[in-house]
């Protein structure tokens, strides 16, 4: 059966119960079978914090959904009474006008209430990407349960308030909310808001995966800065969108707040100044550690606009544009240039999700700019040595030594493209841009053909964790077209041990080539890949600790590889979720 996803077309404009009951049943058919995830449950860990995502909800009220469903939680504090700010994504044209917007209590009486629309859907029709509602919530020990009801006029409106107000410290001094609401994952998934995502089901086995890491990742790291790399509130915040879970909704809120207290907010956005950048690591200049996405879901997700205004978010952008301490980017032209995967694709995630956020037009061409220069590098790579699929470069650079031609190794690194193929999948949502999807089939067929260890041969020189067992893949963590399997094992020898703890991550890289494959032997190839990968998905892998940034690197882009997955072979080449005119 092919999978259907809501579209701005798709919706009826109807009023009432009946519109909402209708695009709620889109929505569900939206949702891929349990299929691929649940068949790769690998010596799972099931999560014990909250309820599984598919237990039954109590009967909602006769002009909502089950879907529908707000559950606010005391997150500080005590009392039975509390203020709240709930942020509420929509698919597109699904809202058009906010006042049609109503909260209701579980017997489905209206709650005077205040709602704004804080984020529209900027590259398709201008629609509601994001609901902001402001109540008083009544809780009983420590939860209220109400409703959002859409295709009725509000008729209880109240004077709204500012977010900070709602801000008291927490058990470690971080400013947050003093209630939070979460939504239900069909909802949240089916919204659009992190991309398209599927409910992780139960013994989902990547679902308990990340619960498993988040036993050791949970606790917010006060005292590491390199824990942020590869961002954490972006990371959490998309764990709960596919789980609606508290305690992933309460981490990520914490981070956010505890990341954006570190962005420099006065000075030039450029080196040595820095403004944009974050002080934590007391290196603002260092814009690797610059994220706006987790701007973009705290203001969808909980409402909060306390943390940024429109000057921090451009001087972010800005810092992006001139580089920091690592100078200007553009494209790449000279193979004595140097380049870094991470750099190239969390810049792009950064400029496209502030076009996401605001809807500026120049944000969006830098975006545009990016995915040119990535167009031309892989395709036209200064190095004269042709188009393998990578965006091929100087591994003496790359690790910040001195370029020297004759020993260099041209090649890249397997696990930091798929920062570059998750900033492409973002712009092609955005965009629909026919050069991405070519650009993520051609480096998918790279690494089957070159970034993959042939482990037959690993017995005597095995550079794998045992956690993933005998048949667990691993990538070489500098791959090569041009190099000898002699100089490769020697980079991996002095660099790359356990490469395969990014394994989960490059899950995200193949199974979006996969979705865009059309040819039926390729993506094949990719689907085994994919497969081969989910042993990395283990208890025993995720208990594996080392750098709490791991879970960053390997769980903020992989939740939509699911979906990716339930797609038939191929249909992202015709499908409706980038068929629209962008700005």
């Amino acid at each position: 059966m092919t999978r259907w996803l809501p579209t701005e077309s798709s919706f009826p404009r109807w009023e009432g119960r009946r519109r909402t009951l209708v695009v709620i049943g889109f929505v569900l058919l939206s949702l891929p079978l349990l299929g691929w995830s649940t068949s790769h449950s690998h010596k799972s860990h099931t999560p014990t914090a909250t309820k599984p995502a598919d237990t039954p909800v109590a009967q909602a009220p006769a002009d909502a959904t089950a879907e529908q469903k707000i559950v606010v939680h005391r997150n500080v504090g005590e009392g039975d009474e509390v203020k709240v700010t709930v942020g509420i994504p929509f698919p597109p044209s699904m809202l058009r006008d906010i006042h049609q917007l109503r909260i209701l209590d579980a017997a489905g009486n209206e709650v005077p209430s205040h709602v704004d629309a804080p984020i529209l859907w900027y590259a398709r029709d201008r629609s509601v990407r994001a609901a902001r509602a402001q109540f008083t919530a009544q809780l009983v020990k420590g939860e209220g349960t109400y409703y959002f009801a859409i295709g009725k006029p509000r008729t209880h409106d109240i004077p709204g308030w500012p977010y900070v107000q709602e801000l008291v410290p927490d058990a470690q001094g971080v400013r947050v909310a003093a209630a939070l609401a979460t939504l239900e994952p069909a909802w949240l998934c089916a919204s659009l808001i992190a991309g398209p995502q599927v409910p992780a089901a139960k013994g989902e086995a990547y679902a308990n995966y990340v619960s498993t890491q988040f036993d050791w990742a949970r606790k917010l790291p006060v005292d590491d800065h390199t824990a942020w790399l590869f961002d954490r509130p972006s990371t959490l915040f998309k764990a709960y969108v596919r789980t609606g879970r508290f305690d992933y909704l309460q981490a990520a809120d914490q981070s956010y707040h505890f990341y954006m207290k570190y962005i420099k907010r006065d000075g030039m956005p450029f080196s040595p100044f820095c403004a944009g950048g974050w002080t934590m690591g007391k290196e603002p200049c260092d814009v690797k550690y610059v994220y706006v996405e987790p701007i973009l879901l705290a203001l969808a997700l909980t409402g909060d606009d306390s943390e940024h205004d429109a000057e921090t978010v451009d001087k972010m952008v800005t810092l992006w544009q001139h580089g920091g301490w690592a100078g200007t980017p553009g494209p790449y032209d000279n193979p004595g240039e140097h380049f870094t995967e991470r750099q190239a694709g969390l810049g792009l995630l950064a400029t496209i999700n502030a076009y996401d956020l605001t809807g500026m037009t120049r944000y969006l061409g830098y975006a545009r700019e990016r995915v040119t220069w990535l167009y031309d590098h892989q395709r036209n790579n200064p190095d004269k040595l042709g188009n393998d699929g990578s965006w091929r470069n100087s591994w003496n650079l790359h690790e910040d030594d001195s370029w020297n031609p004759q020993h260099d190794v041209r090649g890249t690194s397997p696990w930091m493209t798929e920062n570059i193929i998750d900033g492409l999948w973002h712009t092609w949502l955005v965009t629909g841009d026919p050069r991405i999807p070519e650009m993520i089939t051609a480096f998918g067929r790279y690494m089957e053909r070159y970034g993959w260890i042939d482990i037959s041969g690993i017995a005597s020189h095995d550079w794998r964790n045992p956690c993933s067992g005998p048949q667990g893949q691993i990538a070489w963590y500098w791959a090569s077209s041009q190099a000898s399997h002699q100089k490769l094992a020697a980079i991996e020898d002095s660099d790359g041990w356990y490469s395969d703890a990014h394994n989960v991550e490059l899950v995200m890289p193949m199974a979006a080539a996969y979705y865009f494959e059309r040819d039926p032997a390729q993506s094949e190839a990719f689907k085994r890949r994919v497969e081969a990968l989910a042993s990395s998905y283990s208890t025993e892998c995720a208990q594996v600790t080392g750098t709490t940034r791991r879970f960053n690197w390997n769980n903020r882009g992989a939740g939509v590889a699911v979906w990716l997955m339930q797609q038939p072979a191929g249909s992202g080449t015709t499908s409706p979720l980038a068929m629209h005119t962008t700005p």
